[in-house]
C-alpha cells in the first residue's frame, strides 16, 4: 500500500507544479506536458497492478513480478523525463 500512496502523491505534486507553471507555456508546451503527466500516470498504474498481483504470490514470481514492476515504472518515469524535457525546449 505504500508504494500506492507515493505514486498518487507524487502525481498531485506532478499536477500541483504543472498548473503553477501552466501560465507560462504555449499550448504545444502545455499539451505535450500533460501527455507526459499521462505516460507517467499509466506505467505508475501498471506498476501498482504488478505490485498487487506480487503481494498475492510469493518466492521467485513475486520478486519477478517486483522486479517488472520497477522496470515499467522506471520506464514510464524516462519516457515522461524526456517529453516534458521536449516540451521545454518548444516556443
Amino acid at each position: 500500500m505504500k508504494s500506492i500512496t507515493t505514486s498518487r502523491l507524487a502525481m498531485i505534486a506532478i499536477a500541483s507544479a504543472s498548473l503553477g507553471l501552466a501560465a507560462c507555456n504555449s499550448p504545444q508546451q502545455e499539451a505535450t506536458e500533460k501527455a507526459a503527466d499521462a505516460v507517467e500516470a499509466q506505467s505508475d498504474a501498471a506498476a501498482d497492478a504488478m505490485e498487487d498481483q506480487a503481494a498475492m504470490t510469493s518466492g521467485t514470481p513475486s520478486e519477478a513480478l517486483e522486479n517488472q514492476a520497477d522496470a515499467v515504472e522506471n520506464a514510464g518515469d524516462a519516457k515522461s523525463d524526456a517529453m516534458k524535457d521536449a516540451a521545454s525546449k518548444q516556443n
